[in-house]
């Protein structure tokens, strides 16, 4: 109450964005005269004087209002698009880094365009990112006309490019690509070893679009690359084969608000009695008990055709937010795998992580984030939360038209398809375009079922059929015209009332560069225009919702497909009682209300109630969901700071800085290391362990030291000074080739341990919600444990590194030649040989990048040989014990 007067009082907090904007928007107009005076050649001139004015010192801020008007001016020269003033309204929030709200229709694309090109000036790099190859490429190709006429270059990134591709698109003043390959490019930049190699440049300017989908819903899942574990496959065929005899409530329990499985006392008892084993629950078989739960989830909550689809013999999952394929991508920890035993299709290894990363931390890595998308104060919270993100809602070029009517429900779902198709029926005999929105592939076809018996006419996109999603969405405003999408409707892709004369042109003539497309473009558009006037006389684009989805924000994106610059339009959502919204909340007390008032089957309840009772279990849905993203941003957080660390570690290494004070520096705490533990300052003569620190220098260093009736201080200096002299030698005997060799060596250690970091990792994160049992906050035991395994991390990397460097030998023959044609990528140190000079153990190259799979074609006149020289009686080192074995 008290808001909605201050509201009165001072306006809302949009309305005050809105004329703190205005004045800015009033400069760009005031310009629009002077600017259209210019030729052609003056207008992209005007790319080199602001080029050269921030080179000065001035910032984008001071140059925008005459760069949006240039931009604008050069829109309309080359692509025939003049920004409304809403539209720089949208543009100025995104280059202060904000969200810009702006419905379907209203020219998200267009407005992008203003603040790419003003902050592609800067020459730092400006990305767009989007959610799909389809989109990237075709919007790179239409504004790339724009950027190239102004003398900005553009790139654009997609999946199947080569390194040499990637990195000039990066390179490139604007660079359009989808969030995934962007993620994963990081990630692979920092497994390679040499800065020559990265295709990416530092993080400075990106726009998200669709950012609602990018930040808020794919963010539940981080990015991992891994590589094949060597466990065995066999037990998800075993455990697959027991699941049929579970039965559900008497075995096991079903939780589908947080997807999850678990077993019943009857169901332990009855799975140890199926798979032979005393007791489920004893340490030796809690992998088991894992992977029946996962079996459990993979039958019961995972579904063929919803959550995925089997494509070329092959597990494929359905991103539950958009309906499209998501190919390469798999659910970890066992399930992708009781998956694919459930399906009987080939069950792959498991993968090791060998390096992720959440989109939450991969994106605040940017100087200067902003998004855009049609649907985001639903969710200004969680921007401001995560991202440090303002939501901006845009106004409309044109007042909304549409007509948004209350949802109705029914008890069953075949009640629901029936009226639906009715009401189909209806519309389409009348001429009215019809879209109809689905939640899944599964309730797609069934919908597409009861269409076919009334022999109704239409056309479905779903992951099945999503190569010709451009051209379905494109056509679906034609008269009469009746589309079945599932949650993907339009995208990018807007659907215009008659219909789109580009798209059929192209359809009808193929080529969009000969004599006969521009005919038939004259010809389809004369064709579109008079559609169009017949489907606003019907009352334009009809949208059919056949359930609720979980976020109130796809219900709204599928209602904006309608009503786009101010044309008329209607949306109405169609439930019953067995759709998984309702019945999962809320369902059971309206179904009481219903057999209460003694409602048939076929008779539909409108009522505000109800409406209001859905919308608030989507707000418990959205608000749990929320907690699952900032639960993994939590945890993540903890690991995002050991990554920066390493990362920036290894970017130190490959850039050559310091080699050798690392090295130093690492010497001294392994040192340190070795005396404290064996002969502490404070200790007595009798309490030092001189055994244990002989052995620990002999394993490290390659020697001992006569320790007996010397005190600390002595013997330290006795061991720094043979120390001293074993590096002094190493140098001396690898001459200019040291600092490359222990550059090897330190990024070997480092890549090889930060991935068996990344796995002790996963295996407390797996069972740290346990602690919770003993009254402990399972984070603050996980950042503990956490924080242990990184000063163990970085213990090994140094133990392993001085080991190394102390030890290796260069011998053979053709040293130097072979030497500079050493390429670091062409190295795997991890499995130097400890052997002594006489073995020649050769050092064999292979290709280390992406960690997986190996590949050798480097100079093999080289022989490395590890251990400094040697008496023979010396003690064998752990290489040599293995060695015998």
């Amino acid at each position: 109450m008290v808001q909605k007067i201050l509201a009165k009082l001072f306006g809302t907090h949009h309305d005050r964005e809105m004329k703190k904007i205005q004045p800015i928007v009033d400069k760009i107009n005031s310009l629009e005269e002077s600017i259209k005076k210019l030729s052609d050649d003056q207008l992209k001139h005007k790319t080199v004087e602001f080029r050269e004015r921030l080179a000065k010192g001035e910032t984008v801020f001071d140059i925008l209002p005459e760069a949006f008007a240039v931009c604008r001016e050069a829109s309309i020269r080359t692509l025939g698009m003049r920004h409304y003033d809403v539209q720089m309204i949208g543009g100025v929030v995104l280059n202060r880094g904000g969200i810009a709200e702006m419905r379907t229709g209203e020219g998200k694309t267009l407005v992008a365009t203003l603040p790419v090109y003003l902050n592609g000036l800067t020459g730092k790099g400006c990305h767009v990112v989007s959610v799909n190859d389809y989109l990237v490429k075709r919007d790179c190709e239409e504004m790339g006309r724009l950027y190239n006429w102004l003398g900005l270059t553009t790139g654009v990134i997609v999946h199947g490019m080569t390194d040499e591709q990637r990195r000039a698109a990066y390179n490139a003043d604007i660079t359009y690509c989808t969030n995934n390959e962007i993620g994963f490019d990081y990630l692979r930049d920092n497994m390679k070893f040499d800065l020559a190699d990265y295709v990416q440049r530092k993080p400075h300017f990106a726009i998200v679009d669709e950012c609602d989908s990018i930040l808020i819903d794919e963010a539940r899942t981080p990015l991992i690359i891994s590589g094949p574990a060597e466990a065995s496959t066999d037990k998800y065929y075993v455990i697959d084969k027991i699941i049929p005899f579970l039965k559900k409530d008497t075995h096991f329990t079903i939780e589908e608000k947080s997807k999850s499985a678990s077993l019943t006392e009857e169901g332990n008892q009855e799975v140890e009695k199926l798979l032979k084993l005393d007791n489920l629950y004893d340490p030796q078989n809690i992998e088991i008990l894992h992977h029946v739960n996962q079996a459990l989830r993979a039958h019961h909550l995972y579904r063929l055709d919803v959550e995925y689809m089997i494509k070329d013999g092959e597990i494929v999952i359905v991103d539950e937010f958009t309906g499209r394929l998501m190919p390469g991508r798999r659910w970890s920890d066992g399930l992708h795998q009781a998956i694919e035993a459930k399906e009987k299709v080939e069950v792959k290894n498991e993968n090791q992580t060998l390096a992720t990363i959440t989109f939450q931390n991969y994106f605040r890595m940017y100087d200067k984030l902003s998004g855009m998308t049609g649907t985001a104060d639903t969710e200004a919270v969680e921007f401001r939360k995560i991202y440090n993100l303002g939501v901006t809602v845009i106004p409309t070029n044109k007042p909304i038209q549409r007509m948004d009517k209350e949802d109705i429900v029914f008890k069953t779902e075949n009640a629901k398809y029936k009226a639906i198709v009715n009401d189909i029926r209806e519309r389409h005999a009348k001429g009215q375009p019809v879209l109809v929105g689905t939640a899944s592939i599964e309730k797609s076809e069934a919908i597409s079922r009861f269409l076919k018996n009334e022999g109704i006419r239409h056309d479905v996109l779903n992951a099945k059929h999503h190569e010709r999603e451009a051209e379905i969405i494109a056509l679906a405003g034609r008269k009469g015209a009746i589309t079945i999408a599932t949650n993907m409707a339009g995208r990018g892709t807007d659907i215009r009332l008659g219909g789109n004369p580009e798209v059929l042109a192209k359809k009808a003539v193929g080529n969009d560069d000969t004599p006969e497309y521009t005919d038939a473009l004259q010809r389809y558009k004369a064709q579109v225009d008079a559609e169009k006037q017949e489907v606003l006389h019907a009352g334009g684009l009809y949208i059919v919702g056949t359930e609720r989805h979980e976020s109130r924000r796809i219900d709204n994106q599928l209602r904006g497909r309608s009503g786009r610059q101010g044309d008329p339009g209607e949306s109405m959502f169609y439930l019953s009682l067995e759709d998984n919204l309702m019945r999962i909340f809320n369902g059971e007390r309206i179904q009481k209300i219903m057999t209460m008032l003694n409602i048939p089957e076929d008779e539909p309840i409108v009522h505000k109630m109800v409406t209001n009772a859905i919308e608030g279990a989507q707000r418990k849905v959205e608000g749990h969901n929320f907690d699952i993203r900032k639960h993994l941003l939590d945890y993540d957080d903890v690991m995002n700071q050991q990554r920066h660390a390493i990362y920036s570690l290894r970017r130190q290494i490959l850039e050559g800085k310091d080699i050798e004070r690392t090295l130093l520096d690492y010497m001294g705490d392994v040192v340190s290391n070795i005396l404290d533990s064996f002969i502490p300052a404070t200790a007595k003569p009798h309490e030092m362990n001189f055994e244990g620190l002989n052995n620990a220098l002999m394993q490290q260093f390659g020697f001992r030291v006569n320790a007996e009736g010397k005190n600390s201080q002595a013997v330290e200096a006795e061991i720094t000074e043979n120390i001293k002299k074993i590096y002094d030698m190493q140098k001396k005997s690898m001459g200019p080739f040291f600092e490359q060799i222990s550059k090897m060596i330190l990024l070997n250690a480092i890549d090889q341990k930060w991935k068996e970091h990344l796995y002790t990792i996963d295996k407390v994160k797996e069972g740290i919600n346990l602690r919770a049992y003993g009254q402990k906050d399972p984070l603050i035991e996980y950042k503990k444990e956490a924080f242990k395994a990184f000063e163990n991390l970085n213990h090994i990397i140094k133990t392993e590194t001085i080991e190394k460097v102390m030890r290796v030998q260069l011998v053979g023959e053709g040293l130097e030649e072979a030497m500079q044609r050493m390429r670091p990528e062409d190295q795997d140190m991890e499995e130097l040989n400890y052997s002594s000079p006489d073995e020649n153990a050769a050092f064999q190259p292979t290709n280390m990048n992406a960690g997986m799979e190996a590949v050798s074609d480097a100079p093999q006149k080289r022989k490395i040989v590890t251990g400094p020289p040697r008496n023979d009686d010396r003690p064998m080192n752990r290489a040599d014990r293995r060695k015998k074995k």
